[in-house]
């Protein structure tokens, strides 16, 4: 089993990119993230050509998470429970890949900067913070029900020094503070494992890349994009690693495709 997570930044903008992708890499499901796009104009169809069916919350312009599956899909979550928010951020659906029944999530983290205009107002890192407990305690919840659990996506944090290029640029931001760091160790401290760091523990593992002219050249990058596992699910990790092929491209997303990999229960 192969499944992958990207920040797409417009999948309309990225599509013709993307379609090649799932071509040459066949991943059994893609989550995707900042899709930007409402259900009216979500390419369905060219998507289903390549082989993937496809679940959405989709918000015009903005957000947006998406689920591409090589096998039927049902979906059973959307948006977090008992957490009231306008903004398209969190899908879960259910599908049976080789026998095995499996719960997928597509995340997009809230970032948490203020507005340009009030680099003072905090109420972008507070609802980010409530953000993640709702998701905290709906993650342990999956748990509990000893459910097969991959949750992946953009989290908008980088948990420790080795995850950013350079930690001093980072030290207030709310992608790089304690508060954050704190709560998304809790997720693995109630059980769930980072695919890429429990195999790589010394490597960077950059998945984002700012637009700026030689940040992707001289690799001046930032880890936020991770893929979480439930304990039955890290068992048969066999790998997870970053796929820059995207990223490389003329007109690409800022971030690139990190992919796990499982051999069969």
């Amino acid at each position: 089993m192969k499944i992958a997570t990207l920040n797409i930044n417009s999948i309309n903008a990225r599509l013709g990119d993307l379609c090649v992708w799932l071509n040459t890499n066949k991943p059994d499901i893609l989550l995707l993230q900042e899709i930007k796009t409402e259900f009216n104009n979500f390419p369905f169809w060219d998507l289903q050509m390549a082989g993937y069916e496809a679940k959405i919350l989709g918000q015009k312009g903005y957000n947006g998470v998406a689920i591409l599956s090589k096998t039927p899909i049902t979906v059973v979550q959307e948006n977090l429970p008992n957490f009231t928010d306008e903004n398209a951020r969190y899908l879960e659906v259910e599908t049976t890949i080789k026998n095995q029944k499996c719960t997928f999530a597509s995340i997009y983290l809230p970032n948490g900067n203020p507005p340009q205009n009030a680099p003072n107002d905090t109420s972008r890192f507070e609802y980010k913070l409530k953000w993640i407990d709702a998701f905290l305690s709906h993650a342990e919840n999956l748990l509990k029900k000893e459910k097969n659990v991959i949750l992946g996506g953009d989290f908008n944090i980088m948990l420790t020094p080795r995850d950013v290029y350079n930690p001093d640029l980072f030290k207030d931001s709310p992608l790089y503070r304690q508060e954050v760091w704190n709560r998304l160790n809790k997720l693995m401290f109630i059980g769930y494992t980072d695919a890429f760091r429990a195999l790589y523990p010394q490597n960077n593992g950059y998945t984002y890349w700012d637009y700026g002219p030689t940040a992707f050249a001289n690799d001046l990058g930032l880890r936020i994009d991770y893929i979480f596992l439930s304990p039955n699910m890290a068992d048969y990790l066999t790998d997870c690693f970053v796929d820059r092929q995207l990223r490389s491209k003329d007109k690409s997303s800022d971030h690139t495709v990190l992919t796990a990999k499982f051999k069969d229960k």
